[in-house]
């Protein structure tokens, strides 16, 4: 056996230093090799994911999951290091990370989690170094502005997102700051450069924020909810003041993107989870401007950096997204695959668009959908994803299944061989 790097019967394996933190960047990652075949990806001159947005040839559809990192992931990780002498390669180090479920023990408040450098890094790499996706996505929330807007808020366990003092009314409105990234979230700018560093082009590292009618909904609403009286209620009757407060997260989203951008981000996701609850001619009145309006103003600063839509049940309002401007359109599990990409054109990327809850079926029966999914897609401008994020008590060694036969898809549908991976007692099929 040689040691040139960590070796193939691991799926990719972080090797701290005694003194390493995410802060201080000590930390060192060795690949080795075992008959020749390696799992960890080569660092590219730009990751595999913009290269598939920008309509270059790839040899796959590049792949990750919304909601990668998270409450699925019940594993630990295995870190070995590896001391080299003259005559053997000797394991010098082993150690177990903890899993996400040991780091919530531990830290109980999702936004102590997703607002301590130092976790937001781990959680983030955790998939990144079990099983390579093609995208690191920051682990955050899409809230996370609002406590620098001036609207105090928190997640709690068990209820989601909770909104102290709700908007109704112009006064509420003049209360809310426009965000200032640079000293309201600096832990994000931190992480991304991190991030970035430590991914190492081998993937591309994704930003996220929310999108206006989407947040404005949250702080409205007071927190989830399943009728959106209140933001209703507000657009027909004080359209003015709903308007009013759109726009301020029009230029705070704006400024986020370009933030988050600047401090490593490749590529940014814009979250519009509500804004299918619009019919289509309210959509074009409190949601289509103003995320055009954020698109346009960072292509303005940013004209590579690669935009992706996602707003879940868009079935109803696929054409008006495109109107966007955006790189990508992120479809759901409810909109087939190839009538999406007809009614969208080709000139526009697609992601998606599994069903979440296929991950929970039999091996044989995600495998196919994965094929049927890629090849309803079309060659070129397709990121495989779900259509939504991954679910709770979702089986860990389905996820993996995932993107192992996501990574060996070839033209049509060709591997090369495979070996046994560490962990999961199964085959992962090696790219050439």
């Amino acid at each position: 056996m040689s040691c040139t790097s960590v070796s193939s019967f691991t799926a990719s394996l972080f090797v701290p230093s005694k003194s390493s933190s995410f802060s201080n960047h000590k930390r060192r990652f060795i690949q080795c090799s075992l008959g020749g075949a390696v799992v960890e990806p080569k660092a590219l001159a730009e990751p595999l994911l913009l290269n598939a947005v920008r309509g270059q040839d790839v040899e796959r559809p590049p792949v990750w999951l919304m909601r990668q990192a998270g409450r699925y992931m019940k594993a630990d990780i295995f870190s070995l290091s590896f001391s080299y002498s003259n005559f053997n390669v000797c394991i010098s180090f082993l150690h177990l990370k903890e899993s996400y479920q040991i780091i919530c023990e531990k830290y109980p408040s999702f936004r102590e989690r997703s607002e301590n450098v130092d976790l937001v890094v781990e959680i983030s790499l955790q998939p990144w170094n079990v099983f390579k996706p093609d995208g690191v996505i920051l682990f955050s929330d899409i809230l996370t502005p609002l406590s620098g807007m001036n609207i105090p808020f928190d997640i709690i366990k068990g209820k989601g997102p909770v909104i102290f003092d709700p908007i109704a009314t112009a006064a509420d409105v003049d209360q809310v700051r426009e965000f200032s990234p640079e000293g309201s979230v600096p832990y994000v700018g931190e992480a991304l450069t991190i991030l970035k560093k430590e991914v190492d082009n081998k993937a591309a590292v994704l930003g996220f924020v929310g999108a206006p009618f989407t947040l404005a909904s949250y702080v409205v609403e007071g927190g989830s909810s399943k009728n959106f009286t209140k933001i209703k209620k507000l657009a027909f009757s004080q359209p003015k003041v709903l308007h009013s407060l759109l726009q301020k997260f029009a230029t705070s989203m704006t400024k986020y993107i370009r933030y988050q951008a600047d401090n490593g981000a490749q590529s940014v996701q814009i979250f519009d989870s509500w804004a299918t609850e619009l019919s289509p001619v309210d959509f074009e009145e409190f949601s289509l401007p103003y995320l055009k309006q954020i698109v346009d103003a960072v292509k303005q600063t940013h004209p590579d950096l690669p935009l992706i839509l996602y707003a879940s049940g868009s079935g109803g309002l696929l054409e008006r997204l495109a109107l966007t401007g955006v790189d990508v359109v992120s479809l759901d599990w409810t909109v087939d695959m190839a009538e999406g990409r007809k009614r969208l054109g080709h000139d526009i990327a697609v992601q998606g668009n599994v069903d979440p809850g296929v991950l929970f079926g039999s091996k044989d029966f995600i495998t196919n959908r994965i094929h049927d999914t890629v090849t309803k897609a079309g060659k070129g401008k397709h990121i495989l994803n779900l259509g939504h994020g991954i679910k709770v008590g979702t089986p860990e060694e389905n996820v993996a299944h995932f993107f192992e036969v996501a990574k060996a898809i070839r033209e049509p549908f060709e591997s090369s061989f495979s070996v046994h991976i560490l962990g999961y007692g199964a085959s992962r099929k090696m790219e050439p």
